[in-house]
């Protein structure tokens, strides 16, 4: 079999995998079984926009995230910070840093976190309010390595130390996340691969959990003793990501050649422990790399279905500045934006 028909079969192989996950969608749901449920929420505006189909196009610092092995494709140190405006009133935040270690190894740096505004305690007898206030957080902090291992395949691995805290009870657990990237120097198609969030089980712990028992009711003179309530531990959102995508328009081997234009197509599928199986399609179409327009489609969620997106691509003093914003609507509940800054320098 020569490389062109070995390219095609791994394309058709790719998509015989992720496809047929849609059919088997509603099949069984396992939601609200996974903790840390932060960690789903995709990052980079760029890759919202996309319809979160990124890990064969993994091209850009939001790669530790998505793919850690596409960070092999940064060719300096690269910075970015992303916000989301996320549904009812809560933040989410990502910043990550990627930094070439010589031609082949690479070394990221990311921070990955949730906020959930202050809001007032109300009990049954106090239903207007205790004058407390609580608040809750989930935060990822992780370290990827990532090498090209040919020309054309790249290994990558990140760990992560996560940590979720509401009130004055925390859980925290440390995970792993595994990527590949192919690029078969065909017609600009690439395969990715990713598994992430492997890890220990959490449980929350805290000193409201601490009650007073008494042992021996019958015994007056018995004193109540402290005792600490247990909490059932629960996995991680553990994920199986396989994707490929084609630079259809660009220069090159492609199959629309073009030296001021480039369009993407990128498809994937996940498979999540604690839900069905999920579809996105996404593409990226750029204009002489400086403007960028982004659609995505995203299949087996509840609410979001569609995103919407554009990038800008600045220069100052021989510095690139990349700016993305995307939006997903999600129905009755809001529509959530997101906005992405980063630099190569």
């Amino acid at each position: 079999m020569n490389k062109k028909y070995t390219m095609i079969w791994m394309l058709v192989s790719t998509l015989m995998i992720t496809l047929p996950q849609v059919g088997r969608a509603e099949e069984f749901r396992k939601v609200g079984t996974s903790v840390a449920q932060f960690l789903k929420v995709g990052v980079g505006a760029r890759a919202l926009a996309m319809g979160g189909a990124f890990e064969s196009v993994a091209d850009d610092a939001s790669s530790v995230y998505w793919n850690p092995a596409g960070i092999t494709n940064l060719k300096r140190t690269t910075w970015t910070f992303a916000h989301t405006n996320w549904l009812v009133d809560t933040g989410h935040d990502f910043s990550a840093l990627v930094l070439p270690l010589n031609a082949n190894s690479y070394l990221g740096l990311s921070i990955n976190a949730m906020t959930v505004g202050d809001e007032e305690i109300t009990t049954e007898s106090d239903p207007t309010g205790t004058g407390q206030f609580w608040n809750a957080q989930g935060v990822a902090a992780g370290i990827s390595y990532a090498r090209r291992m040919t020309d054309r395949f790249s290994l990558g691995a990140s760990v992560k130390y996560i940590s979720e805290r509401i009130w004055n009870e925390s859980a925290s657990a440390v995970a792993v996340d595994i990527g590949t990237y192919l690029d078969t120097r065909y017609k600009g198609i690439v395969i990715g691969m990713a598994f992430t969030n492997f890890g220990n089980n959490m449980y929350l712990a805290g000193r409201d959990l601490i009650r007073e028992y008494d042992p021996n009711e019958a015994n007056s003179l018995n004193a109540n003793v402290d005792v600490r309530l247990h909490t059932e531990p629960w996995p991680l959102p553990t994920s199986f990501k396989i994707g490929t995508s084609m630079e259809i328009m660009g220069k090159g081997d492609r199959i629309l050649p073009s030296e001021n234009n480039r369009l993407i197509l990128a498809v994937n599928g996940t498979h999540p422990n604690d839900d069905s199986e999920k579809l996105n399609v996404g593409c990226e179409y750029a204009y002489h790399d400086l403007a960028f327009i982004r659609g995505g489609y995203s299949s087996g969620y509840d609410l979001s279905k569609y995103s919407y997106g554009a990038g800008l691509k600045l220069t100052f003093y021989g510095q690139d500045l990349m700016i993305d914003y995307a939006f997903v609507p999600y129905g009755d509940l809001a529509s959530v934006q997101t906005f992405s800054i980063s630099s190569g320098f």
